[in-house]
């Protein structure tokens, strides 16, 4: 392994330029199936990544904000370290581990100490140590006195001090930690930067069939082979975050694994990444769907994106391998008519036609992104809401429900991310689901929507009624009942 493994190096600005730049970061690396995710899982709060027995499930580099004793770092779940007679995959995955390595401030080194010492330990060790950074090595899976007697063998190694751990229940973990965090920076005090507490990280996922493109085009926007790439479908498994500024924006880009048929899958693995692409799906803001432009849109695609409209998030359809296309005499006219006919429930979506293995089109799908997002995340006034909403109602007045009218009093927006409106008015019920595309498509022409999912409440307030004073009687209000 040792002749496989390149010499630790510096991260450079070009390898570091995207990340946070106010927090140090620590990386798990090890050999495979040594814990690293359950560990990373144990400090995150959360189970961020697929964590299973079969050995390899771990592939990119998994990011995640972390804090312990008060001090917020950067960690840095790894695929695991082989040897040098790997296949590419393989090469690929230790790739993104010899990265990890590079851009750390501190490096955490798990071993297994319910297998035992392996030969790999020692040259994983001896390449370690080349590097002048801080190094913690930690023996896991430590959770019975049986397994505490398997450490001794891994003072072999000739570490000066080694921390005895369980990852799965949490064994010594705080000893570990109280040292690790002596050796991270402190934080950098942001209390003033009241813009940045008040919003949250913009969360960008990148989702779509397998082998589209996702991991390219992450690697494309971080500017660095932040995920593997391989031809086999499936290569990305766990939903991967990875923090990084857009336009001096801070974001959370979010690779997923690819979503393939529930009939397709006859894996476990699989099957969880199915579910953990649908959770990054709802906890993105943004999501930028990938169609592979040979293929065109499928039926799977069509599935997916009406999973995230129900959601309400902002999308952006991206096709991909425009430049394949392009060599086929591909027209981006034709191609958005045949998208807006397979996909008629997203004709206010906007597309890019993109090549991201060239970065053909990379720039201007950005340049949509901003736009899309300002314009997810816009609040009008109450004024100008109402003003709007008397000119698309006297425009096309509402039909009669029940031979009764139907009648609008105000609206109010409620909500951004999306843009949320309540209306009130006399028979919520009489606001058909005809009429409720028509005002959404209005709301987006007259108050700049565009491209923005919209969503509609419609709330019941009677219009107030009349009464005579001076013993008079009451009379009836003339709004229906």
């Amino acid at each position: 392994m040792t002749q496989s493994l390149p010499k630790p190096q510096p991260a450079s600005r070009e390898l570091s330029r995207n990340l946070p730049r106010n927090l140090p970061i620590l990386a798990i690396v090890g050999r495979p199936n040594v814990g690293k995710s359950t560990f990373f899982n144990r400090l995150v709060g959360e189970r961020r990544a697929i964590v299973d027995d079969l050995p390899g499930v771990t592939r990119d580099r998994n990011y995640a904000e972390a804090i312990w004793a008060g001090r917020k770092f950067l960690l840095v779940d790894t695929g695991g370290l082989e040897s040098e007679s790997a296949g590419k995959l393989e090469e690929n995955v230790q790739a993104q581990s010899h990265l990890a390595v590079a851009e750390a401030d501190v490096i955490m080194f798990l071993l297994d100490g319910k297998d035992g010492l392996n030969p790999l330990d020692a040259e994983a060790v001896g390449w370690l140590r080349q590097s002048d950074k801080p190094l913690f090595f930690a023996v896991n899976k430590l959770d019975s006195r049986q397994r505490e007697n398997n450490l001794y063998e891994f003072y072999a190694l000739g570490l000066d001090k080694l921390y005895s751990i369980s990852a799965e229940h949490g064994l010594g973990i705080p000893d570990l930690m109280d040292d690790v965090v002596q050796h991270l920076a402190p934080n950098i005090d942001s209390e003033t930067d009241d813009t940045a507490k008040e919003r949250p990280p913009l969360r960008v996922a990148i989702v779509g069939r397998p082998n589209v493109g996702k991991s390219t085009l992450t690697n494309r926007l971080l500017g660095f082979e932040r995920s593997v790439v391989d031809s086999t479908p499936g290569t990305t498994r766990d939903a991967v975050d990875t923090p990084f500024e857009l336009r001096g924006e801070p974001c959370v880009l979010i690779d997923t694994a690819g979503i393939r048929r529930k009939a397709r899958i006859d894996d476990r693995i699989e099957r969880f990444s199915v579910s953990r692409s649908l959770n990054a799906v709802d906890r993105g803001d943004l999501i930028v769907h990938i169609i592979d432009g040979p293929e065109n849109v499928t039926d799977q695609d069509a599935q997916i994106l009406s999973y995230a409209v129900q959601r309400g998030k902002a999308i952006l359809l991206v096709v991909n391998k425009w430049d394949v296309v392009r060599q086929t005499g591909g027209d981006t006219d034709k191609y958005r008519d045949e998208i807006n006919y397979r996909l008629s429930f997203l004709e206010y979506v906007p597309i890019a036609f993109i090549s991201a293995a060239t970065g053909f089109g990379v720039r201007k799908m950005l340049e949509t992104a901003a736009r899309l997002m300002q314009v997810y995340r816009r609040k009008v006034s109450t004024s100008s809401l109402n003003q709007a909403l008397q000119e698309i109602v006297q425009a096309h007045t509402v039909p009669l429900f029940r031979n009764h009218p139907v009648k609008f009093y105000y609206g109010t927006q409620t909500g951004v991310a999306p843009p949320t409106f309540t209306f009130f008015v006399n028979k919520p019920d009489g606001i058909l689901e005809s009429y409720q595309r028509y005002l959404v498509n209005q709301l987006r022409q007259q108050l700049g929507f565009i491209n923005a999912p919209i969503r509609l409440h419609f709330r019941a307030r009677r219009e107030p009624s009349t009464v005579k004073r001076r013993g008079n009687s009451p009379k009836r209000s003339r709004s229906a009942k």
